[in-house]
C-alpha cells in the first residue's frame, strides 16, 4: 500500500515546551549554557501548509490523538482497502476493509476454467429465483464482508444481534472468521474484545430439503444450479442445520403471520439450512435486457468516482417514481449542498429481486425510471440508475437496516429514509399495518455497525394544487393538499385518465378523480402506468430478476420457436422435413421405423436433464408445440423446485390416459400422454426424440387419477446393455430409484401442495409396463378416430 507522507506542526510554546521538558535542556538553553538551540538561540520555521496542525498549548494529549486519527480517517488509511474511492468519505467503503478486497475477483468474465477435477461428480443444489438473487447479493460484495451463505454461528449473531462479530484485520488467527465452521463447544470469550459489530440484520441462509441433505453428505463442495440450468457457483466446505423456522421467522419479522409473502416462502421451504462460501463460476446475468443496470458495488464506486462526486444519496424504491418520489430526492441533494458538498450525486436504486404478487414488475418500474431521467423530473447528469438484486423480505425495522447497509458496501454514505420502510400489512384479521409507521427509521439511525451512516428522513409529501408541486402540507391551508395515494394512482392509471387541462384542479377530484394533476408524473412515465395497469394479468412481464437462458435443443431436428425461453410466452414447434409444423404428440409415430418387434419406443424429451422449468407438450394449441407450464393464472412459468432433476423428462407419443377408464379403486387416466423419465447418464436436448428401452413403471395417484411414469433408459445411453429392468437398474445405479420414489413423491411440496400418493411404491415389471404403453397407445388411437369423446379442446389434427 502506498502510505502518503502527511507533515503534522505540533505548535508548542517555548514556555509550554520547557515545562514538559523533563531533562531541563530549555532551561539551559534560555541560561545560554546550550548554544544554537532550535527555538531559543536558533531560528525555528513553521511549516507554512502542515497537514495536521496540532496546538499543544490549548489541547489535550487526547484531543491530539483524536486529530491525528481523525485525519487519517478521513482519508480512508484506516478502512483497510488499498485505495478508498477518490470521494472518501463522500462515498463508503464496504465492510470488512482490507477483507473483502478481492470481491471484484470473485467472478471471471468468462465461466471458471479451473475447476476441480471431480466437478462433473459433485453433488447439485437447486436454487429458487429468490435463492439466486441472494447469491448475487454475496457473490458481488453487497452484504460484505459475508462471503456465503450463513453458517449457523453467523445466523444466530444475525438473528439476535441484527449484526455479526468481525476482525477485519484478523488478529485473532480467523477465530472470529465468518467462513469459520460453527463449533458448540468452544465458548472462549478471549477475542471477542477484538472484533468489531458488523451490520447484518437479515439472515442470508439457503434452505434445502432432506434429500439434498443426503446428496451433500460428506462432500467438500457442491454446485449450485438456477431453475434455468445454468451452474452458477460452488459452494465450499458445505454446514448443513436445522431450519428452525418459527424462530427464524419471528425473530426476523416480530410476528407469526402465515400469509406474510415472504413468511409464507419460508414456511415451504426445505427443513434444513446450507452454509458455505461461495464462488460464483461467472457473472449472473438474467437476458432480461436490464442487465446494463446491474452493477456490482465495485462498479458503483468506480462509476461514483468517475463522475466526481463527493457523496452518495441512495434511494431505495420498489415503486413507479412520482412527483413525490422527486421531491424527496431532489430536497435531500439540495440538503447535502446546503451542508457544503460540491458533487451530489443521486443513486436511483430500484429493488431487482423477488417480490410479492402484487407489487409492480420489474421491467415496469425500470422502464419508468428512464423515462422520467430522459424527460427531466431528475437530474440524469448527476443520477446513477443501478438495481439493487436483493430480494424483498417486508420486515420492516430490521429490513430497512440491510437496504442501507448494502447500499453502503456499494459507495453510499446517505440514505433516504420515509414513513414505514419495508412495511406491510397483517394478512388477517383488520389488516392493520405489522411495524409502526415511526419505527423504521429510528431503528436505522442507531442500528449496529452503521455509526458512521447517514439518514435523510422525511415525512409524508402532498400535492399542493397552487404550484402543483408535491411538498410537506403547509398546516395554514390544509385545503390546497391533495392526498395522492398508491391505490388512487392506479385507478387513475386503470381508467386511463390523462392531465388535468389548463392550471386548476377540477371540483370534487378527491372523491372522483377525472385527470392527473399536472406535474404528477411525466407523461412518457404515465403511459407506462397506464399501460401496465389496463394489461396487468399479461404474461409479458417480469415481475423480478429471472434468469432467462437458451434452451437445449436437440441441434439434429427441424424446429420454429417463439417467445422467450422461461417465459409462457415461448414456444417450440417441430417440424418434418419439408419444413411443415408437425405434432410431437400425434404425428411422431411410438416405435422407431427399425424397431424389431417394437420393443423399443421413441422418447420425446421435453425437459432436460438438470433443468427445472416445467416443459410440457401443450395438447390444446395448434400442432401442440412444447410450451412452459404456468402459475399465478397463466402469468408465470412453473419451476420444479424440489431438487435438481437428474433425469430426463418427457413423454411416450401416440399414448394418452385416458380419464374413463378406471382402475379396480376407480381412478381413471390424467388425459394426458404417458409420462417418461429417462435415467441415462447424459442430458438429452429438449425436443429429442430417442429410441429406449422400458424398465418398468411407477404410478402416482392424485386427486383420483392416475399418473404413470414409465421408466426407461436410452438405448444409446453407456449402461444400457446392462440394464434392463428394475432391478439391474438398482444394481448398477444404487440409490437413483430411491432418489426418483422420493423426487416424485414430495416434489410439489415447495409450492406448497402436500405429497404426491403412489398406488405402490414399488416399480411395475418392464413387462408390466409394456402392457400399459399398448392400453394407452390403442386409448389414443380411439381418441384421434374421434371414437372417444372428451371436453377438452385437444389439437388432434
Amino acid at each position: 500500500m502506498d502510505i502518503p507522507f502527511y507533515e503534522v506542526f505540533v505548535d508548542v510554546p517555548v514556555s509550554v515546551a520547557a515545562d514538559r521538558d523533563v531533562k531541563g535542556l530549555y532551561k539551559r538553553a534560555m541560561k545560554g549554557e546550550i548554544k544554537d538551540f532550535t527555538g531559543i538561540s536558533s531560528p525555528y520555521e513553521e511549516p507554512l501548509n502542515p497537514e495536521i496542525h496540532l496546538n499543544a498549548s490549548s489541547q489535550s494529549l487526547d484531543d491530539e490523538v483524536k486529530m491525528i486519527l481523525d485525519k487519517l480517517e478521513a482519508e480512508g488509511l484506516l478502512t483497510g482497502v488499498e485505495q478508498p474511492p477518490s470521494g472518501y468519505p463522500g462515498v463508503a467503503v464496504a465492510d470488512g476493509g482490507n477483507a473483502v478486497a478481492t470481491f471484484p475477483t470473485l467472478f471471471p468474465d468468462q465461466p471458471k476454467a479451473s475447476r476441480p477435477d471431480n466437478y462433473d461428480e459433485l453433488p447439485r443444489v437447486l436454487l429458487r429465483d429468490e435463492d439466486v438473487h441472494w447469491l448475487q447479493v454475496i457473490g458481488e460484495g453487497w452484504a460484505a464482508p459475508l462471503r456465503g451463505f450463513m453458517r449457523e454461528g453467523v445466523y444466530l449473531q444475525s438473528l439476535h444481534f441484527s449484526s455479526v462479530l468481525y476482525d477485519s484485520d484478523n488478529l485473532t488467527d480467523n477465530h472470529l472468521a465468518l467462513h469459520k465452521p460453527t463449533n458448540f463447544s468452544e465458548y472462549s470469550s478471549e477475542f471477542v474484545s477484538k472484533g468489531e459489530r458488523v451490520n447484518m440484520p437479515v439472515p442470508i441462509v439457503l434452505p434445502i430439503n432432506d434429500a439434498a441433505k443426503e446428496r451433500i453428505g460428506k462432500s467438500k463442495q457442491v454446485v449450485l444450479v438456477s431453475p434455468s440450468g445454468e451452474e452458477l457457483a460452488l459452494l465450499n466446505d458445505p454446514e448443513v442445520y436445522d431450519h428452525r423456522k418459527e424462530e427464524r421467522i419471528t425473530r426476523t419479522f416480530g410476528a407469526m403471520d402465515n400469509g406474510h409473502p415472504y413468511i409464507a416462502e419460508i414456511l415451504k421451504s426445505g427443513e434444513f439450512l446450507l452454509g458455505g462460501e461461495i464462488e460464483l463460476l461467472s457473472r449472473i446475468k438474467y437476458n432480461d435486457d436490464l442487465d446494463q443496470y446491474r452493477l456490482t458495488p465495485t462498479e458503483l464506486r468506480k462509476r461514483f468516482d468517475d463522475m466526481g462526486a463527493d457523496v452518495v444519496l441512495a434511494f431505495q424504491t420498489r415503486n413507479p417514481t412520482h412527483a413525490g418520489h422527486a421531491y424527496l430526492m431532489n430536497n435531500a441533494r439540495e440538503q447535502l449542498i446546503a451542508q457544503g458538498y460540491k458533487n451530489p450525486v443521486l443513486w436511483l436504486s430500484p429493488l431487482g429481486g423477488w417480490t410479492k404478487e402484487d407489487d409492480v414488475p420489474l421491467d415496469v418500474r425500470v422502464r419508468q425510471h428512464e423515462a422520467i431521467l430522459r424527460d427531466g423530473m431528475l437530474d440524469k447528469e448527476s443520477t446513477v440508475l443501478a438495481i439493487w438484486p436483493s430480494p424483498m423480505i417486508y420486515a420492516g425495522p430490521r429490513e430497512v437496516q440491510w437496504h442501507a447497509k448494502s447500499r453502503k458496501n456499494a459507495g453510499a454514505s446517505f440514505f433516504v429514509v420515509g414513513r414505514d420502510p419495508a412495511g406491510i400489512k397483517r394478512s388477517d384479521g383488520d389488516k392493520d399495518d405489522i411495524y409502526a409507521g415511526d419505527h423504521g427509521r429510528f431503528v436505522l439511525h442507531m442500528a449496529p455497525g452503521m455509526e458512521d451512516f447517514n439518514i435523510l428522513s422525511f415525512s409524508k409529501v402532498y400535492y399542493d394544487v397552487q404550484d402543483h408541486k408535491m411538498k410537506p402540507m403547509d398546516s395554514s391551508r390544509k385545503q390546497d393538499f391533495l392526498s395522492i395515494s398508491g391505490s388512487r394512482m392506479r385507478k387513475m392509471a386503470r381508467e386511463g385518465l390523462q392531465k388535468c387541462e389548463g392550471d386548476k384542479i377540477p371540483a370534487g377530484w378527491e372523491d372522483k378523480p377525472t385527470c392527473v394533476p399536472q406535474g404528477f408524473m411525466v407523461k412518457s412515465g404515465w403511459d407506462i402506468m397506464i399501460d401496465y395497469y389496463q394489461n396487468i394479468d399479461s404474461p409479458r412481464w417480469i415481475p423480478f430478476a429471472t434468469q432467462f437462458s437458451k434452451p437445449v435443443v436437440d441441434t439434429s431436428r427441424s424446429f420454429s420457436s417463439e417467445g422467450t425461453f422461461g417465459r409462457t410466452d415461448y414456444k417450440l414447434h417441430f417440424k418434418n422435413d419439408k419444413g411443415e409444423k408437425i405434432s410431437p404428440w400425434h404425428d411422431i409415430p411410438l416405435h422407431p421405423a427399425d424397431s424389431k418387434d417394437n420393443s423399443s419406443y421413441n422418447f420425446i424429451v421435453e425437459i432436460p436433464k438438470g433443468i427445472a422449468h416445467k416443459m410440457e407438450v401443450n395438447k390444446e394449441d395448434r400442432y401442440n408445440p412444447i410450451m412452459q407450464d404456468t402459475t399465478h393464472n397463466g402469468t408465470r412459468g412453473r419451476d420444479y423446485l424440489y431438487g435438481v432433476p437428474f433425469f430426463n423428462y418427457g413423454l411416450f407419443p401416440q399414448t394418452w390416459e385416458d380419464p374413463s377408464v378406471k382402475d379396480e379403486n376407480g381412478n381413471g387416466g390424467d388425459n394426458d400422454p404417458l409420462d417418461v423419465i429417462e435415467i441415462g447418464a447424459k442430458q438429452l436436448p429438449m425436443g429429442s426424440v430417442n429410441p429406449v428401452k422400458i424398465l418398468g413403471s411407477l404410478e402416482l395417484v392424485d386427486q383420483g387419477e392416475v399418473d404413470h411414469k414409465i421408466v426407461v433408459i436410452a438405448l444409446a445411453d453407456e449402461d444400457a446393455d446392462k440394464i434392463n429392468s428394475v432391478s439391474d437398474l438398482q444394481s448398477v445405479k444404487p440409490g437413483v430409484l430411491d432418489a426418483l420414489v422420493d423426487w416424485l413423491k414430495k416434489y410439489k411440496i415447495p409450492e406448497g401442495k402436500s405429497e404426491n400418493v403412489f398406488s405402490q411404491e414399488k416399480p411395475t415389471s418392464a413387462e408390466a409396463a409394456v402392457q400399459i404403453v399398448a392400453e394407452t397407445h390403442e386409448r389414443w388411437q380411439k381418441l384421434k378416430a374421434g371414437e372417444i369423446s372428451v371436453k377438452d379442446e385437444f389439437w388432434l389434427s
